[in-house]
């Protein structure tokens, strides 16, 4: 079975497939339509099964129609993020070996400078306002107004649908393969652990280039036959977030922790939100206890999820429901419906109840590998498991927990300190709004820990309370050695600390207490 079952099987044409920003929407029907008659402009573009089509768009209408269509052909869609600088989308173009790229008006400037080194045969420009088109692309109308395509190839579920690249966290991105499968098995577990229906309706406010744009709450919505809501990309505010949900009769809403805290400080919060909604769906990092115990309070009939996952592993492996969030806090939960999660020791053994290892994940949403990359695939995935780079435990209980990133892990002086852990205690800080623990380089035990923290408004925080804070809860050499302030923590589109920047940052950090560990 492809995803292109949810056209196929539509119930009712008239049907809402998705809507955009609460403006624009289109029915299954429409959906249908418009994707075949996309298909047959890419086909005479020259695309076909296996051939790599770009898309480097804002959220738009046009942009989940563009996406089914290439699905349709067989042509596989490298979804770019439009934040990307103009070396970045060179690499991942001639990387991809991309043919045709369709590129929203605005962003035209990022490819100019590097549009005769990607091997790119062909530009269309979706248009932004009235400006022209460059001479070097093809107008928007190229695409539009064709007849419906019928004779759409015969596809399988291993055909690949998309190429995901990974954020770059840690490095340089490889391009992740979805296939049919992976989009259909990753959409199946999210539907049966939530029961969504043709009733659901399911926001996303993030960018529909990621995993967690489409794959993520999307795309098991479109697998029920429900209604996908899309916000328009940046300037997000809770004001309109609050008009799309009311309007819209969301019932569940995918939001990073950030934006759930932004909505928490509205005092009408309560006012405001449509009986519809029964679910936030929290993604990038886990959310502090307190804030679980707010929303409790304040918002008794709405459901917590807090979700784990990344490209490779596909998109959502674990799940943290709301009847364990008071009783597991900080924890990312159990795998999803037809997935497995274990932590494993150096050795390839599964670790103990408590004892740090390596995540790994396998089900059928797991990528089948990065694109033309066999050594980075023989590192990531064996036996269908896909270790995830990430350090966690499994509790007495069962339940999982992250304990940080392999390559975040400080080795200070012969101790093994892990990020998260001290992040946590962090957070119980009642001024500590969000924190991030790096490594730094130290000239006498290699590396120590700096805490770049964000405090909540008001007075400022006492370096040294802080630092007494944090020795009343961890051993001493777990306490950072360095505590610098910020407005914000760096994020890439997901929500994901950007860690590494935080490292080059403070590097060179000086610190206050002259040769001694904190």
């Amino acid at each position: 079975m492809t995803f292109n079952w949810i056209l196929d099987a539509a119930p009712g044409k008239d049907r809402v497939a998705f809507s955009f920003d609460a403006r624009v929407r289109m029915t299954y029907g429409e959906l249908d339509v418009r994707t075949r008659q996309y298909a047959r402009a890419l086909r005479e573009l020259g695309l076909g099964k296996g051939d790599r089509l770009g898309l480097m768009l804002f959220n738009d209408a046009e942009y989940v129609p563009l996406y089914l269509a290439a699905a349709r052909l067989g042509v596989i869609t490298v979804r770019l993020n439009f934040r990307l600088a103009p070396a970045e989308l060179a690499f991942i173009l001639a990387d991809s070996g991309t043919s045709v790229v369709v590129v929203h008006g605005s962003l035209t400037e990022r490819v100019e400078p590097i549009r005769h080194e990607t091997g790119v045969g062909t530009y269309v420009v979706l248009p932004d306002t009235d400006e022209p088109v460059p001479s070097w692309a093809s107008p928007f109308a190229v695409l539009q107004g064709k007849e419906p395509l019928d004779d759409l190839p015969e596809l399988g579920e291993q055909d690949a649908m998309s190429l995901l690249y990974t954020s770059g966290t840690t490095g340089s991105p490889k391009g992740a393969v979805w296939t049919h499968r992976n989009t259909v098995a990753v959409a199946t577990g999210q539907a049966l652990r939530w029961q969504f229906t043709e009733d659901t309706v399911a926001l996303v406010p993030g960018p529909i280039y990621h995993a967690g744009g489409f794959e993520a709450v999307v795309a098991p919505a479109l697998l029920m036959h429900g209604r996908a809501v899309f916000l328009p990309s940046g300037n997000f505010t809770v004001d309109r977030l609050l008009e799309v949900l009311r309007v819209e009769r969301v019932t569940d809403c995918l939001l990073f922790p950030f934006m759930l805290n932004e909505l928490l400080h509205r005092p009408d919060l309560e006012d405001r939100l449509p009986s519809s909604l029964r679910r936030f769906i929290l993604g990038g990092d886990t959310l502090m206890p307190s804030t679980a115990e707010e929303v409790k309070r304040r918002l008794p009939e709405v459901k917590l999820t807090q979700v784990y996952g990344l490209t490779e592993g596909g998109a959502i492996a674990t799940t943290l429901e709301d009847a364990d969030f008071l009783a597991q806090p900080k924890s990312i939960g159990r795998p999803l419906p037809l997935a497995e999660a274990r932590v494993v020791t150096p050795f390839g053994e599964q670790a103990a109840a408590g004892e740090v290892g390596e995540i790994e994940v396998r089900s059928a949403a797991v990528s089948q590998g990065y694109w033309n990359r066999p050594d980075a695939t023989a590192a990531t995935f064996h036996d269908g498991w896909c270790r995830t780079g990430d350090l966690g435990y499994v509790n007495a209980d069962g339940f999982l927990h992250l304990a940080g990133r392999a390559k975040d892990m400080i080795r200070s002086g012969g101790e093994n300190i892990y990020p998260a852990e001290v992040e946590k205690v962090l957070a119980a800080h009642p001024r500590v709004l969000e924190a991030a623990v790096v490594a730094v380089p130290d000239t006498r035990y290699a590396e120590v820990g700096c805490a770049v923290v964000v405090a909540e408004p008001g007075p400022s925080i006492e370096t040294e309370a802080l630092r007494a804070f944090c020795r009343e809860r961890l051993a001493g050499y777990k306490v950072p050695k360095y505590f610098v302030f910020a407005d914000e923590l760096p994020r890439n589109a997901s929500g994901k600390i950007l860690k590494f920047r935080l490292r080059e940052t403070h590097a060179a950090i000086e610190s206050e207490v002259d040769g001694e560990r904190a």
